[in-house]
């Protein structure tokens, strides 16, 4: 035996954070001449030979030297590195060849080191996690990840038995970073990292870059090449080349894809990705919807979360599939003229111990101290914002679903838990910030980074804040002070929307001034109108059930609350289910109510919805002035009486001008008189009381020519008909 005893145990113990140093094939001096060594350590190998790749008859046998499985073979006449397979016999007829993974040199650069230490590592994904690439030729799959508490890190799988001992990795430098690069293996070989601690725990890691993940309840990552696809939706970018984001029709239907539908007659299974494209894109599309927003599809271990207690942040989740079948969802979408957006959640995640909890025996990803670290109203752990490495990890993510799976946008979770240090916190509970204050600096600096970067590399893209707050200049660049989002969750409409709407009629000129309120701040951010899943949950019941009144007047009231969220000022949002009138609030274990479709209210408004859709996408003064002042103006702001409201919105020219009449009484009017912008006849283009929306047929089959009556401080002004619990729209001729 040539080997010293030390790196003998070294490797033997699992011990070494350097293997390549030992393992391998090594010029060394023996007897004063020089010659080639060549080490292995296989515990479950009986025999070992090393045979030249340039020349097969070229075979050196190895000698066993620890019994253990370390083996030794000395080649004397040879004083160059060549390269080389190990043939390994494992006894009863198993014999394997393949390249050894001591042989290559580090895939993982210098620059790339220095980047992610510094954060701006932005594809460092192709290097962390598992990554099919070739080395000098050979094929193969590199290994990476941060830990830089280990004493030692180990690739185990499938394919090595699962023994730490196999594929030790080693340590590059002072990044933090282990490496190691094993050729031969296969996509959906199964794979962790095992991870001594500095104090010789031993613990196992699920790959916190993994592109794809076994089923839950496993937690193991698989090999997956996420490269191997071709796009098809070239047309999609040319079509958004065209327009501008910010004056183009978006309608949102949000949508759990493990519960929009399920198989029921294959015991209730989740459908797959492929099934999803073949039945919701031609729904979402017949609809009048021009985007779709996922619920977290990142892969995560409890159904209850939704998806927003995340494990595998660059894995979308194995319950409707496999990462190419997803990417074909997007791309059929796209080829739909669907948009795609996804949630995201960087604000925390759960303390599962596969994931990113003290993933290296410390607090790597997360604050050590409980108190900036913890969130003590969800059970999970907050995101080092501070730490380069833990951005980069999730700048890298933000940007690995864009430019990888084509998602048009992110709508950002949980912004407000993000900024303000004191979130759902006691004071003694958190602490504040180097100027005594409860403001976030760092997780500030990581969101004008963010989105810096992203609208940079992709300008096309939308990142929508989920913010709950007064926190100013949410979609303003960072070079005016904002924090650089490009729309921002209208949290406060919602919540004063939803509250007047829930009142009966009776009541509701006590509350006039929810409904008008929003327009006060319309224009301090770019807002996205939502009705999410959060408000069809834990007791809030469905939008229907929330609606006041007899079971005609639920649906009256929700007709007209559609109506008037879709004519007020702002991008839109509906949760699934609100589009038919589902009656439960949403229960992510069972699919939608689809078989409410077979009575005619729900059926009639499905078919409101649908033709409201198609309403405000072909109307753009809906749309194309949402975050311009001038696309927007009250006609009466101030009937509470009647609880009564009307406006303008104004598009690209005079003739796209709508008049929006909102009535939430059950009364109606026969000679109802408002005042319009300017002189002309006008006619009624759209009316929530149709018969064919289940309404009562109030409607206004005559224009109506307006007169020199002086009206809601108008000098011209129409008489009509006003439908009780409605929304009616007119148009000039």
């Amino acid at each position: 035996m040539i080997t010293n005893i030390t790196d003998l145990q070294l490797i033997v113990n699992a011990h070494s954070a350097d293997p390549h140093v030992i393992l391998g094939m090594h010029e060394l001096v023996l007897n004063d001449k020089e010659c080639l060594v060549v080490r292995i350590f296989n515990p479950q190998a009986k025999a070992v030979t090393v045979i030249d790749e340039a020349n097969k008859a070229r075979r050196y046998e190895t000698e066993m030297v620890h019994g253990h499985g370390f083996f030794e073979c000395v080649i004397p006449k040879r004083k160059t590195w060549f390269r080389y397979k190990l043939e390994t016999d494992y006894g009863n007829g198993n014999v394997v060849t393949q390249y050894d993974p001591y042989s290559f040199i580090p895939g993982i650069t210098e620059e790339d080191r220095y980047l992610f230490n510094q954060g701006t590592h932005y594809q460092i994904y192709e290097k962390l996690g598992a990554n099919f690439t070739e080395i000098d030729g050979i094929k193969g799959v590199l290994f990476g990840v941060w830990a830089p508490n280990a004493s030692r890190v180990s690739v185990i799988g499938s394919f090595n038995s699962w023994d730490g001992r196999r594929n030790p990795m080693r340590l590059l430098g002072q990044s933090g970073i282990w490496e190691l690069f094993i050729p031969g293996l296969q996509p959906n070989d199964g794979y962790k990292f095992e991870i001594k601690t500095s104090n010789g725990d031993l613990i196992q890691k699920s790959d916190p870059y993994a592109k794809f993940s076994e089923l839950r309840p496993s937690t193991t990552s698989l090999l997956f090449d996420i490269e191997d696809y071709t796009w098809k939706d070239s047309k999609w970018y040319e079509h958004l080349k065209n327009i501008d984001k910010f004056n183009a029709p978006m309608n949102i239907y949000e949508v759990h894809l493990g519960s929009w539908d399920r198989v029921e007659e294959d015991d209730n299974r989740f459908m797959s990705y492929p099934e999803l494209a073949k039945k919701l894109i031609p729904y979402v599309k017949e609809m009048g919807y021009t985007h779709i927003e996922l619920l977290p599809v990142a892969e995560h271990p409890f159904d209850g979360s939704w998806g927003y207690q995340i494990t595998g942040y660059y894995a979308p989740t194995s319950r409707y599939g496999n990462p190419r079948e997803f990417m074909e969802f997007v791309d059929a979408c796209h080829q739909a003229g669907i948009g795609v957006f996804l949630d995201w959640v960087p604000a925390h995640f759960p303390k599962d111990a596969n994931g990113l909890a003290r993933f290296d025996g410390s607090a790597l990803y997360e604050h050590d101290n409980p108190m900036q670290g913890e969130h003590p109203e969800w059970g999970t752990l907050i995101f080092n914002y501070g730490r380069c490495e833990v951005k980069n990890f999730l700048i890298a993510n933000a940007l690995f679903w864009i430019e990888k799976y084509h998602i048009d946008g992110l709508r950002v979770d949980a912004v407000a838990s993000m900024l303000y240090l004191n979130y759902a916190k006691e004071d003694g509970q958190w602490i504040a910030n180097k100027y005594g204050g409860s403001d976030n600096i760092d997780a500030v600096e990581f969101f004008k980074h963010l989105n810096s970067v992203m609208q940079h590399r992709n300008p096309f893209s939308h990142m929508m804040a989920e913010e709950s707050t007064s926190w100013p200049k949410i979609t303003d660049t960072p070079e005016n002070g904002g924090l650089g989002f490009t729309l921002k969750w209208n949290m406060g409409w919602m919540h004063d929307f939803l509250e007047y709407m829930e009142k009966d009629p009776i009541y509701r000129k006590y509350h006039h001034y929810n409904m008008t309120f929003a327009s006060t701040y319309a224009y301090s951010e770019k807002f996205v109108l939502v009705l999410s899943h959060d408000e069809v949950v834990h007791g809030k019941r469905s939008m229907l059930d929330k609606m006041p009144g007899d079971l005609w007047q639920k649906f009256a009231n929700l007709r007209a609350a559609y109506g008037y969220m879709m004519t007020f000022p702002g991008k839109k949002l509906l949760f699934m289910g609100g589009e038919f009138g589902q009656f439960i609030e949403w229960n992510e274990k069972r699919p939608l109510d689809w078989f409410l479709l077979q009575y005619d209210h729900h059926q009639q408004t499905q078919d409101y919805v649908k033709a409201l859709n198609k309403f405000y996408t072909a109307n753009n003064a809906l749309w194309s002035k949402d975050f311009d002042s001038f696309g927007f103006e009250w006609i009466e702001a101030d009937d509470k009486e009647r609880s009564f409201y009307a406006y303008i919105r104004r598009g690209s020219r005079k003739e796209d001008t709508l008049v929006i009449l909102c009535n939430f009484t059950p009364n109606t009017y026969e000679e109802f008189r408002v005042g319009v912008p300017f002189e002309g006849t006008w006619k009624e283009v759209f009316n929530s009381d149709a018969t064919a929306f289940g309404g009562s047929g109030v409607v206004n089959d005559r224009p109506a020519k307006s007169e020199p009556i002086e009206w809601n401080r108008r000098e011209n002004s129409i008489a009509l008909r006003l439908a009780p619990l409605s929304v009616v729209i007119y148009s000039p001729e």
